[in-house]
């Protein structure tokens, strides 16, 4: 595979050629399967050109990485400046040549995004569209649902590289352009996840007015974020945290020296290394460390903040990755969308936490879960949707009847508004919204375009919510009595019907009459009135 050309002596970070295999893992007469990811992020735009191996692992072949100060156009002026968007263009079309030259079509990128502050930028519609007409690529932003897939994906192999962390509660805090989120896992598994506005760019924009220069610039850093460290604590004030992983781009580019290649690093030697670093002006920031201007000036209130959460959680060392953190995050993005396994019980953990937390009926929530991967299974064929359907199926039985911890009048309302304004592990804004509407339709009207956040979906989406909102609402009306009395199905499709005999049960009255009223909706969508036959 040719080398692509570009000079590093322009700015250290701009190219990182990555080790290539000597022979193709697959076989000789086989083509290569190549992928490519393009991300916008806060302070750079960059590429990576990678193999796919036959067992879906992926092989980095090469990385480009040029600057744009995308995130201190946002936070200082609330917009990308012009020149900062033709910057951005410029820098695309200069990839799209590289990907040419490697017989790839540069117009069809495997993932192309944008970091999620982009979204804050008042014209960020104007910035997207203008890439898209000028580079040809669709982009989308990465919302937080994304963000915590990728921030998993990290974490996974971070994990596996630490087994003492994976035996133990260990808190996972990515530090942001513009927010910080927190994970926290134990015994590998992640049983919380929060957000706070408090970033790295967000933080420097805020405190540059002060002049305030070395150890007094870090007692101002500290001070505006003291309202998110003590709700930090207070979040996690109940659990022992045995570990703390810091992510981030700004940490990551000088982990090496934080951590001159243990695997720890003591907080002592980070808050010694922030408060020499304060003293250094950007200039001096770049030389050292070896950075490019934007990420140099976001170091310092990176390094403060992460500093603050470890000393706020008492914990005397944290863990630092030494991967980069732009070419990690370029990898995950051609993996994230196909989680499946491990990160599909994350998600239905997330879900279970929530439902406990409005005190929802657990044994209720679950066996309608199971009713309806029952029937998602035997129905494939009629309603042709994916995997990760079912996994939005799944979420909105385990949490349709959170409502109820407002009233039990009206809960399928309630139930919309609690998940619509929650936050679940994995799932994006998308994902949450349809999920929402998937409860709020277990009962009573079904869609309608004159409800708000389903006449806002496009029409395929649409249509999803109204195929699952119809399988749940079958499922529910066999859980009528919340008692868990049909423990087995029988489903046949005849002459216009969906036909369930239900063996375990002798008398379905109760469930017959719960069907009338709720298997309309399956009806319209389907096709197929749903009749329970008697167990003769």
């Amino acid at each position: 595979m040719p080398k692509i050309a570009i000079d590093p002596a322009a700015n250290p970070r701009c190219y990182q050629a990555m080790p290539r295999p000597r022979k193709s893992r697959q076989k000789p007469d086989a083509p290569l399967t190549l992928l490519s990811a393009l991300h916008i992020g806060a302070s750079s735009v960059s590429m990576m050109v990678a193999e796919r191996n036959p067992d879906g692992s992926l092989v980095p072949l090469d990385f480009l990485e040029q600057p744009a100060p995308i995130a201190r156009d946002i936070f200082r002026l609330g917009s990308v400046s012009q020149a900062t968007t033709e910057r951005v263009v410029s820098i695309i079309k200069g990839y799209q040549k590289s990907l040419a030259e490697l017989g790839l079509d540069p117009h069809n990128v495997t993932r192309a995004a944008t970091t999620n502050i982009l979204s804050e930028a008042s014209n960020h519609e104007t910035v997207m569209n203008r890439v898209r007409i000028a580079c040809g690529l669709r982009v989308a932003i990465i919302d937080d649902g994304e963000m915590t897939r990728l921030i998993y994906l990290k974490t996974r192999r971070r994990l596996h590289d630490l087994p003492a962390l994976r035996q133990n509660t260990t808190l996972v805090v990515h530090v942001g352009p513009g927010n910080t989120r927190a994970l926290l896992f134990r015994d590998g598994l992640i049983t919380r996840y929060t957000s706070y506005r408090m970033g790295t760019h967000r933080t420097r924009e805020a405190v540059e007015g002060s002049h305030a220069e070395g150890p007094a610039m870090l007692r101002v850093i500290r001070e505006h974020v003291s309202g998110n460290l003590a709700q930090i604590r207070f979040d996690f004030s109940d659990v022992t945290i045995n570990g703390l992983i810091l992510i981030g781009d700004e940490i990551q580019s000088v982990a090496a020296r934080l951590t001159q290649n243990q695997a720890m690093c003591p907080v002592r030697i980070l808050r010694q290394f922030t408060t020499e670093t304060s003293m250094l002006s950007d200039v001096e920031s770049v030389k050292r460390f070896q950075l490019d201007y934007q990420t140099a000036e976001a170091l310092v209130p990176a390094l403060e903040i992460n500093l603050a959460i470890a000393e706020s959680l008492k914990l005397p060392e944290v863990h630092i990755p030494s991967t980069e953190y732009e070419q990690g995050l370029l990898h995950d993005l051609l993996l994230s969308r196909d989680l499946t396994g491990n990160f599909a019980e994350e998600v239905i953990r997330s879900a279970r936490i929530l439902a406990e937390r409005y005190q929802s009926d657990p044994s209720h929530g679950e066996h309608v879960a199971a009713l309806c991967e029952r029937f998602f299974d035997e129905l494939t064929a009629l309603h042709q949707l994916t995997p990760h359907d079912a996994l939005l199926l799944q979420v909105a039985a385990i949490l349709h009847e959170v409502g109820t911890y407002i009233s039990p009048r009206a809960h399928h309302k309630h139930s919309e508004y609690i998940i619509l304004n929650s936050e679940i592990f994995g799932l994006d804004r998308l994902d949450v919204t349809l999920v929402s509407l998937i409860a709020r339709y277990h009962r009573h009207s079904g869609p309608r375009l004159e409800h708000p956040s389903y006449s806002a979906l496009t029409t395929d989406d649409r249509i999803r919510v109204a195929k699952l909102a119809a399988i749940l609402r079958v499922a529910d009306a066999l859980e009528r009595t919340h008692a868990q009395r049909v423990s087995q199905i029988e489903i046949r499709r005849d002459a216009g019907k969906l036909r369930l005999r239900l063996p375990s049960i002798a008398d379905a009255a109760v469930e017959r009459l719960a069907m009338a009223s709720k298997a309309d909706l399956f009806e319209q969508v389907f096709g197929l009135s749903v009749v329970i036959d008697e167990d003769n």
